[in-house]
């Protein structure tokens, strides 16, 4: 459904409204609480979205964003310190009210790796293009939104890809940007599966508007197939840059950070 009026969206949150203790509330962050902003540090989650967050964690059994961010910038972003994180796609998870996130050791083994890779390809070219690197711990992200010329900085990056590869490393492409990591394998599914197995829930909600953001919605269909979940609700946030499946695959779809946030708001009024 598409921009759902509120009987509608009522009727498609019921699986996880009437037994709200036995639910889980996951979400991304950019693009889903969070608008798209030219440069990454700049983003915001509006108060309203972190107050809705807020009261949903007193309500639902788990709530928890899931961002390619560090869990720790995540959830200074989203300033909400009753839920959980799941940081760097799935590979590190922090508690709510935990000091410090827990990672998977192989990935954070690689960030110095990482690192020496990105300073290597900060090059006079890059800077020239106005590709902006972002420093993710262990993972590496170049920005070419808003770039003087797109078609050039892309062209550039796809040869960055090719050189990431040869080095070990692995790409992943997302909204205007280009991300190095390690050969390690996480991915926002992974985080979904740990967070709902370990909260026991019965059913589960994950809403994103990017290509990350479907291993979340695989995850949730896994999990549902093997009768680990009674019900799930994929709710895919619409944009002019988003992959068309994030609109065909889900169960509810809405229009931008606004859209998302009449969902969190319905949740916590039920």
């Amino acid at each position: 459904m598409s921009a759902p009026p509120a009987d509608a969206l009522s009727d498609a949150l019921r699986p996880l409204t009437t037994d709200p203790l036995r639910a889980a509330v996951l979400c991304d962050i950019d693009g889903t609480l969070a608008p798209i902003v030219r440069r990454a540090e700049d983003a915001k989650v509006h108060k309203d979205v972190s107050r809705l967050l807020g009261r949903l964690a007193r309500r639902y059994g788990c709530v928890a964003c899931i961002s390619g961010r560090s869990a720790t910038e995540a959830r200074r972003l989203v300033g909400v310190g009753g839920i959980a994180y799941a940081g760097s796609h799935g590979a590190e998870l922090l508690d709510p009210g935990a000091a410090r996130p827990r990672t998977v050791q192989a990935f954070q083994g690689w960030e110095g790796r990482v690192r020496r890779f990105a300073q290597d390809h900060d090059t006079r070219q890059l800077r020239r293009l106005r590709i902006r690197i972002e420093d993710k711990g262990a993972i590496a992200a170049f920005h070419w939104r808003d770039v003087p010329d797109e078609d050039a900085a892309r062209a550039y990056l796809e040869a960055l890809a090719e050189e990431t590869e040869a080095a070990g490393l692995v790409t992943h492409w997302g909204r205007k940007v280009l991300e190095v990591r390690p050969p390690v394998p996480v991915d926002k599914g992974q985080a979904v599966r740990a967070l709902v197995e370990r909260a026991r829930s019965h059913a589960a909600l994950f809403g994103g508007d990017d290509v990350t953001d479907l291993d979340a919605f695989d995850a949730l269909e896994s999990l549902q197939g093997d009768g680990k979940l009674e019900a799930v609700v994929r709710v895919g946030v619409r944009s002019d840059e988003g992959p068309p499946a994030i609109v065909e695959r889900a169960d509810i779809v809405v229009d931008g950070v606004t859209g998302f946030t009449r969902v969190l708001a319905a949740l916590a009024a039920a």
